[in-house]
């Protein structure tokens, strides 16, 4: 998995994104406890309006930023924005009253919306080998698990010397890090885009997205996702702090023991998926999610319970969300990429959008069992509808046929079948030649 750090491209944006995903991590955790600070036992509704407004920003700003950024130098475009997260992080800390919490929210997630997608989809041009993609994917989940373990066990370290309001101060070093990696590496330059309008460019990605039956099988799995790590990232604070009368020092515990589950499997998970298909794999860590939140709903909360649940769901999060750069990689050629990237940006938080604010305000006004049940329905009817919408057995090829373009068509010219027919068989993408799957 490792071998791929040679890449001295690929090494110094590995680098960029876990020092910029440490200081992000310690942000999260200072701002629960902001959160806690200024709302006390409502903290949660405060957190789930929060993030909530966190999606609202990726999914309206991501396939904008994508349209643009297909045209800009992708090294000087990720820059400019982390020197934007850096400045807003920067001021955080004076943060006073919550509508400022949203409001800043706001601005640093619209930087986030238009960076995270131009960044995944630069790194398959990095590396165009798909077992060197696969370990760049499991190193990249690797790093947000690290993130999720290191964060809070540095956090704890920290706040037990300095307030919560001296963590954010880690996020701006972060930022400023991650821009300094970027700058120092040379991003290959993507085939140019073919000229095309504003909107076409805009709904591109979101249409390769829909029109593709693994990707809406993908889109329901981004559901359960998010109904997981909602319950995880929303209530860990009022389950410890507020029910179970713990510590901050227990919250970022609770934290790590998600970031461990979802670490061991980032581990394996190169040879796991060298012997089962994506789909197995993404539907068996769905399948563990919901499972671990039924047993939140129906059993009664004690903190080793907790991180055992907390763990069981960081294993279901890694083998159903790691895997999908693979499918977004054989989904779309390569001048798509960073479109179908920011759709699966956007949509995924749009599951977000939802599942954070059920998580949020139904454990504040119904309780954390309700929260539980809720979500664990949630993720059960998207396991469901992933299952009919992929189908279980895909061919590599697919037959079709051309009658609606020209014969001239350069296509044509090198697809059409010996007996000269506009009906042959190939590996399928949605493109402009194949704007419908084949039925």
């Amino acid at each position: 998995m490792f071998k791929v750090l040679e890449n001295r491209t690929y090494r110094h944006l590995f680098l960029a994104q876990v020092i910029a995903l440490l200081g992000t991590g310690l942000a999260t955790v200072a701002l629960g406890l902001l959160a806690f600070d200024l709302a006390g036992a409502n903290a949660g509704a405060v957190l789930g309006t929060a993030l909530a407004i966190k999606m609202l920003a990726y999914i309206g700003v991501a396939p904008v930023a994508a349209a643009f950024a297909e045209r800009l130098p992708r090294r000087a475009m990720l820059v400019s924005l982390d020197i934007v997260r850096a400045a807003v992080a920067l001021m955080l800390p004076f943060v006073d009253q919550i509508w400022q919490i949203y409001v800043l929210i706001f601005v640093l997630q619209s930087a986030s919306a238009a960076f995270t997608p131009t960044f995944q989809a630069t790194i398959p041009d990095v590396l165009p080998d798909e077992k060197d993609y696969t370990n760049a994917l499991s190193l990249s989940r690797l790093a947000y698990d690290v993130e999720t373990l290191v964060s809070p066990a540095l956090a704890a370290t920290l706040l037990s010397v300095v307030s919560y309001h001296s963590l954010f101060n880690g996020t701006v070093v972060g930022f400023l890090a991650s821009a300094a990696l970027v700058v120092s590496a040379v991003l290959p330059s993507p085939k140019p885009p073919v000229k095309r309008g504003i909107y076409e460019r805009t709904t591109r990605g979101m249409r390769i997205y829909l029109r593709t039956p693994r990707l809406r099988g993908l889109l329901a799995l981004n559901l359960a996702i998010a109904a997981g790590s909602a319950m995880v990232i929303v209530n860990t604070v009022v389950l410890v702090q507020s029910g179970l009368g713990l510590s901050q020092k227990f919250t970022a515990t609770a934290l790590a023991a998600f970031g461990a589950g979802s670490m061991i499997v980032a581990l394996t998970l190169p040879k796991i998926l060298e012997r089962w298909p994506e789909r197995r794999v993404m539907l068996a860590g769905a399948v563990v999610i919901a499972t671990a939140l039924l047993l939140g709903g129906v059993l009664s909360t004690s903190f080793a319970l907790l991180l055992v649940l907390w763990f069981f769901v960081g294993v279901g999060y890694s083998l159903a969300q790691t895997p999908t750069g693979r499918l977004l990689r054989k989904s779309a050629r390569t001048e798509d990429r960073p479109a179908l990237f920011a759709a699966q940006f956007a949509l995924s938080h749009a599951c977000w959008l939802l599942t954070y604010p059920v998580a949020g305000w139904l454990g504040a006004k119904a309780g954390m069992a309700a929260s539980f049940l809720t979500l664990a329905g949630i993720a059960a009817a998207a396991i469901v509808l992933a299952s009919r919408l992929w189908p279980r057995q895909e061919p590599i090829e697919h037959v079709h046929n051309h009658r609606d373009l020209p014969a001239a068509d350069a296509h044509l010219a090198q697809e059409t079948s010996p007996d000269g027919s506009r009906v042959h068989a190939h590996e399928f993408i949605i493109d402009d030649q194949h704007p419908r799957w084949p039925s």
